[in-house]
């Protein structure tokens, strides 16, 4: 791999959008200029949980001034199916049954946004009620009805080593769900074109799935549809496969109406119609020595669905990847069970799955601490992963660069952990209202789909004969940098200024057959793909520069003066426009795929991963007992970057991801009635963190002189996913700080999320139960 230059590498360079998102000129779909005539869409949502369509009656909806049309399954040209994984369960539009509340039934064609919304409650649909299951209980009690099959993962005999535990404990633990609450809905336009053309402007993390499904729609080959997103007003894994349905519904009325047509969803249909983070039911035994030395586990992590599959069978198995945590099982059994229920189809959120099985594996070490009476930091680190021992996971991935003992221990001098869990300890002796708690935790996050397909990347670099760069890839932009990254890259092999590195629109007519920007491997993949493009075209004119000048190619080195040539300095734009004149080709495509991975989803063997990211955060809170309110008092996270290809955007990241990790398992409260409603479907009723919920104190900093043991772009590691789990040390000091009421001599079992109504019953449990 080509070395980057040394006075690039680790500058820090401005988000490449930076200027434009705080002007307000950052533009996004609805921000583009409106073709002429532009018609736009509203959705129908079904009203019932599980139904039979009797009758639909749209003749008040036709009636409206400026309706143009309503669409149903029977307008579609193609396939009415947009399942990402082809289980054929996911109808674009409803055909004859409902599956929830929310369900896109029919959609409104009309001349103005508004007028299609307000039309679209004027029609008339009768029902018939079918059973319907909502929970994950429901779905327990009942006939089993999985959306994707069972996975288990094993290693050596859990039954027979729990039997043989000296100390053995069981229990349980539900997590709850996490809405996307991006700041752009979910929106796209569509424009057709000449022969059969369509063109898709969309707010997708995964253009070429979604020009596939508009193909499909459309019934026609993937090469008349071109798909293209500038950027995305936040993704967070919502706009994976959800943003596929806005994307086809507004192909196929363009194809039927001739004209330009927009799909905006309002906030509350979005929240109603799209899919959310899986809540889980997590069943769980562990056994273990009598000083916390755990000896076997066996567990079941069960989730809710939703009504078809999306991404759910990659999801839980995600979940049971992660199961483990940092934490080695030497006899091991974790099964998941991905139930259907009448809600929205869960799907992709930030960390796929690996946070719920996070926090499976945090409980177990708490369950321990409190069993043997120990601090959990003590537990948790005799059980880390070692190296060369001690380092086989359950889905047998040897793990061959375990550096959590490192980072766990860092960070608890660092921050002072051990000195203020004493101080906390005695102010909960004087406290009878106030009662602090703290807890420090760790990751190990592996990067890589678990779709081992999924893991290779494209890239296309124009040099242009002025010496400007353009930089296309196949990656999408949700604010978190990736776009920025990518610049750098070219800014480093070129040593040029960032005004001459242009990145475009991520586009399927330039880069094709792309993987979603998810499982945070945009900058390992797409960063890659760059520098194997750039490489090419730097091999091209350092050839020519060492024939011209008769000099070793080894002699010639780009530089922020130029291109060093022996001992003449060229103008990169001057080499540029001679090479073009030579008749070299200055464009380049680019290509990679991740090596050393392989994953069998029969065996629940592998090594699905390319390597792990690792970190540790450390909180601090405070709880009222009279009424469940809490405070982040401070927050310590020290966080594996590898060599970090920008710091500032990392540590971004791994704050934004610290404060949604915390959100979902705080204060982000999903609510269904018994009719199987969204009552949790607007800002006013979900509260995500506000300014107020962040800690008080606040620190951040990147492990150093780390560099990825494996062959990354320029040795960084991932920085997105691992993040969030940082917040899973909120959720263990709050059950620290409830333990004080007892004393802390049981365990709190908190589930999540930890509103101020969920401490107030832990609270109480603790009070009024007998040891």
């Amino acid at each position: 791999m080509s070395e980057a230059p040394t006075h690039e590498r680790g500058r820090t360079v401005k988000h490449e959008s930076a200027t434009l998102h705080v002007t307000g000129r950052a533009s996004y779909i609805d921000d583009l200029p409106e073709p002429k005539s532009l018609l736009h869409l509203a959705p129908g949502l079904s009203a019932r949980a599980h139904a039979r369509v009797v009758s639909l009656d749209f003749s008040e909806v036709l009636a409206v001034p400026g309706v143009v049309r309503v669409l149903t399954c029977a307008d579609i040209v193609g396939q009415n199916q947009v399942s990402p994984v082809h289980a054929e369960d996911e109808p674009l539009l409803a055909d004859g049954v409902v599956h929830h509340v929310g369900q896109i039934v029919f959609v409104v064609v009309a001349t103005e946004r508004g007028i299609a919304r307000r039309a679209a409650r004027k029609a008339r649909i009768t029902y018939e009620d079918l059973p319907a299951v909502l929970d994950i209980a429901t779905a327990q009690s009942g006939e089993e009805d999985l959306v994707w099959r069972p996975l288990t993962m094993e290693r050596g005999q859990a039954e027979a080593a729990l039997e043989a535990s000296p100390r053995r404990l069981g229990g349980s633990l539900t997590l709850g769900g996490q809405e996307h609450f991006y700041l752009e809905g979910q929106v796209a336009l569509a424009q057709p074109g000449e022969a059969g053309e369509m063109r898709v402007w969309s707010s997708t993390q995964h253009p070429s799935e979604t020009q596939h499904l508009v193909a499909s729609v459309l019934g026609r080959p993937h090469h008349l549809v071109t798909t293209e997103v500038r950027r995305m007003g936040g993704g967070f894994g919502g706009k994976e496969t959800q943003a596929n349905s806005c994307a086809c519904l507004a192909a196929l009325a363009a194809e039927l109406t001739g004209q330009a047509v927009k799909m905006r969803l309002d906030r509350d249909d979005d929240m109603m119609t799209t899919g959310k983070r899986h809540d889980f039911s997590i069943a769980y035994e562990v056994g273990f020595t009598p000083r916390g030395d755990i000896l076997a586990v066996d567990m079941t992590l069960s989730a809710r669905c939703g009504w078809s599959a999306d991404l759910s069978g990659p999801v839980t198995d995600r979940a049971l990847f992660h199961a483990d945590n940092a934490y080695y099982y030497p006899d091991v059994r974790l099964h998941s069970r991905a139930f259907r229920t009448n809600t929205q189809s869960n799907t992709a959120f930030r960390g796929f799955g690996g946070p719920q099985g996070i926090v499976a594996a945090e409980r177990l070490i708490e369950e321990i601490a409190f069993a043997t009476g120990q601090d959990p930091l003590d537990i948790r680190l005799r059980n880390l992963y070692g190296t060369g021992h001690r380092d086989v996971t359950p889905y047998h991935m040897t793990v061959e660069d375990s550096i959590s003992d490192l980072v766990l221990t860092r960070l608890a001098e660092q921050c002072d952990y051990r000195k203020r869990r004493a101080a906390l300890r005695a102010f909960n002796a004087q406290s009878r209202i106030l009662r602090k708690g703290i807890a420090i935790t760790p990751v190990k996050f592996g990067i890589s789909f678990t779709a081992t397909h999924y893991n290779q990347a494209g890239a296309l670099v124009h040099v242009y004969t002025d010496g400007s760069v353009q930089v296309n890839h196949g990656g999408t932009e949700m604010g978190q940098g990736l776009h920025t990254k990518m610049v750098q890259i070219v800014m480093r092999e070129f040593a040029l200024p960032a005004e001459m590195v242009r990145i475009t629109a991520t586009t399927t007519g330039k880069v094709p057959n792309t993987s979603a920007t998810a499982a945070s491997s945009g900058a390992d993949l797409n960063g890659m793909a760059v520098l194997d493009a750039v490489t090419r075209i730097k091999s091209r004119m350092i050839d020519y520069a060492a024939a011209k000048w008769q000099v070793s190619p080894q002699d010639i080195r780009f530089t922020t003066d130029g291109v060093r040539i022996g001992h003449e300095i060229v103008p990169f734009r001057q080499l540029a426009w001679e090479v073009y004149f030579a008749r070299i080709s200055l464009s380049a495509n680019g290509f990679y795929r991740t090596p050393r991975i392989s994953w069998n989803p029969a065996t629940g063997r592998g090594r699905p991963f390319y390597y792990f990211a690792y970190g540790a955060a450390c909180a601090e809170v405070t709880i009222d007992r009279l009424t469940g309110e809490n405070t982040i008092d401070r927050v310590d996270i020290l966080h594996d970057a590898g060599e970090s290809l920008n710091p500032e955007i990392d540590i971004g990241q791994i704050e934004g991801g610290f404060v949604q990790g915390a959100g979902w398992l705080t204060t982000e409260e999903l609510v269904w009635d018994k009719e199987g409603v969204l009552k949790t479907h607007a800002p006013s009723t979900y509260k995500i963190p506000a300014c107020s919920d962040r800690p008080r104190i606040f620190n951040v900093s990147l492990l150093e002189n780390a560099p990825n043991r494996e062959e990354t772009i320029y040795r960084s590691k991932a920085v997105g996913e691992p993040p969030f789990v940082h917040g899973v040390a909120v959720l263990h000091a709050l059950s620290d700080a409830i333990a004080s009421v007892d004393d802390y001599r049981r365990c709190p079992r908190l589930d999540a999320p930890a509103t101020p109504e969920a401490i107030l019953r832990c609270l109480a449990r603790l009070e009024g139960e007998p040891l």
